[in-house]
C-alpha cells in the first residue's frame, strides 16, 4: 500500500513494450463495485476468493506486467501461482507509505489509526513479500522513472 504499484506498473509495461493488467481493477470491473464496497458488503474472505481467482486467470493468460493488490501474496495458493513468474517487491517505508496513502480514503484495511494500521500491515506483509520476490526495489523518495529503470536493468 503506497508503494507505487499503480504508477510503476504501466510505466514498466510501456518500457518493456508489453501490456499491463491490474488485478484490483479487474476485480472491480467484474464485480461492478469498488474494492472498498466488496470488503464492506461481502467481507475480506470473499474479496480474497475473488482476488485468488483473478490472479490465477491473469497469470494464465497474460505475459506482460501484472499489478497485484497488497494482500494478494498472503494467500498460499497465490504464492504458488507466482512461483514461475518474475516478482518485483516495491518496498516502501512507513513514513513514505503514510505520506502517499494520506488518510486511507477508500482503503478498507486502514480503518482507525492510519499510521498504526500501515505499520501493522508492513510488519506483517514485508517478510512474505521479500520471500516471494525475485527483486526488491526501494521506492522511498524516488521517482517512478528511477524505479522502472532499476527494474529494467535487473531483468534478464
Amino acid at each position: 500500500m503506497g508503494s507505487g504499484k499503480s504508477t510503476v506498473a504501466p510505466l514498466l509495461a510501456e518500457a518493456l513494450g508489453v501490456t499491463v493488467r491490474d488485478v484490483d481493477s479487474e476485480i472491480e470491473a467484474r464485480e461492478g463495485r469498488s474494492i472498498s464496497d466488496i470488503f464492506v458488503d461481502s467481507g475480506e474472505d470473499h474479496f480474497r476468493e475473488l482476488e485468488r481467482a483473478a490472479v490465477r486467470e491473469v497469470l494464465a493468460e497474460h505475459d506482460g506486467v501484472v499489478s497485484l493488490g497488497g494482500g494478494a501474496v498472503l494467500d498460499p495458493e497465490t504464492r504458488e501461482l507466482l512461483a514461475d513468474h518474475r516478482v518485483v517487491f516495491l518496498r516502501v517505508g512507513l513514513a513514505e507509505a503514510v505520506k502517499r496513502v494520506g488518510l486511507g480514503t477508500g482503503r478498507p484495511l486502514l480503518l482507525g489509526n492510519v499510521r498504526s494500521r500501515i505499520k501493522a500491515l508492513l510488519d506483517e506483509r514485508a517478510p512474505v513479500y521479500a520471500a516471494v520476490a525475485d527483486l526488491t526495489v526501494d521506492t522511498d523518495e524516488r521517482t517512478p522513472e528511477d524505479i522502472v529503470a532499476e527494474i529494467e536493468k535487473a531483468l534478464p
